[in-house]
């Protein structure tokens, strides 16, 4: 495309690829880091029109000022069949005309979910959407839509081909620019997990991320089928995302020392025994689990210079260890090194003080 849009190689199995031209087919293994304050300033906005109309969608993008200034910051990348978009920019309006409708792509849902520190009206098919930080809504490539925010569009989109959630293509219609209602248990769950996997970018572009692209479909389309209450639809997609729900909730909890399996079972109205099945099925481990997260928290906080002012054992009780003596064996086993060594190698790296 350009130099100015860079594609980030991180292993072999997320292949980067180089776009020439427009397209509208899907790329396995893409990450592309958009930056305009890297391009020429008379270049910016058109580049910025280009990256989207190849990696996601043609729409006519309005930047303010006389000059349309282009000022955009963002991550495009795969994650199986799903297409994440994370955009910053000073972007006021965002049109996809009937003309633009008309083009030749396959069918495809945007899941908008708003970032902090403004409000967008997602409008489409005669209704409009205003959605606040962490609030989600959906907007599809069939038809005309338009998005506004006078403070620069700052969002997260997810895109899904329709044909990939198996749904009825006038189903899933009847939710486009309607507010997926906060408080609803799936909807929560889902802003929540798809906000940390566009603010961790470490997480969608490990070699491995792959793999989370069909249980993130499928939360999508649990999300669906239960705000329009398919009664057999919606009990299919809450079972078929129910070990992803179960493992949100864990992980939501790990500060808990008392986080178990019956509490668990509990929260989401199944037995322990029915609890245990749908691990298995997934292959996950429900103490293993725990520990290994529980383990990579405190990892990151003992490296992290804004935790070194707590002590170790202090890092410990918030991820959930109650013994100082059983986290440091366990942690040496799982690393190499003990709770101080891994923090003093970030000491000698960094210089910066802390506690034991």
């Amino acid at each position: 495309m350009t130099n100015h849009v860079r594609q980030l190689r991180n292993a072999p199995s997320r292949r980067a690829r180089t776009f020439s031209a427009p397209s509208r087919q899907r790329r396995s293994g893409m990450t592309l880091v958009l930056n305009t304050s890297l391009m020429p300033p008379l270049d910016r906005a058109q580049i910025v029109r280009q990256v989207i109309a190849e990696t996601m969608v043609h729409v006519d993008i309005d930047f303010p000022g006389p000059k349309g200034d282009a000022d955009a910051h963002g991550l495009i990348i795969d994650v199986g069949d799903l297409r994440l978009c994370s955009v910053r920019s000073n972007a006021t309006r965002v049109h996809r005309t009937p003309a633009l409708a008309r083009d030749s792509q396959e069918p495809t849902i945007f899941l908008a979910l708003q970032t902090p520190g403004s409000s967008l009206q997602l409008s489409q098919g005669g209704r409009t959407a205003t959605l606040k930080p962490g609030q989600l809504a959906f907007c599809d490539s069939s038809s005309e839509y338009t998005l506004l925010d006078d403070l620069g569009i700052q969002q997260h989109f997810f895109a899904i081909k329709v044909a990939s959630l198996a749904l009825p293509y006038d189903l899933v219609r009847r939710l486009r620019a309607v507010p997926l209602a906060p408080g609803h248990p799936v909807a929560d769950l889902a802003a929540a997990y798809f906000g940390r996997m566009a603010a961790r970018r470490e997480v969608a572009t490990h070699p491995s991320a792959n793999a989370l692209g069909q249980p993130s479909i499928e939360l999508v389309r649990a999300l669906i089928t239960t705000h329009l209450d398919s009664t057999a639809l919606a009990q299919e997609s809450l079972h078929s995302s129910l070990l992803l729900r179960v493992l949100e909730y864990a992980r939501a909890h790990l500060h808990d020392p008392r986080l178990n399996a019956a509490e668990i079972a509990a929260e989401h109205h199944i037995s322990v025994r029915h609890l245990y099945k749908v691990l298995a099925e997934g292959e996950v481990s429900l103490g293993d689990w725990i520990r290994t997260q529980r383990l990579e928290a405190c990892r990151s906080d003992l490296r992290g210079a804004e935790w070194s002012h707590l002590t170790i054992a202090s890092i410990a009780r918030r991820h959930g260890f109650t013994d100082a003596s059983t986290f440091g064996r366990l942690f040496r086993t799982a690393y190499g090194l003990s709770p101080r060594e891994w923090r003093e190698a970030r000491t000698a790296t960094t210089g910066n003080p802390v506690r034991g």
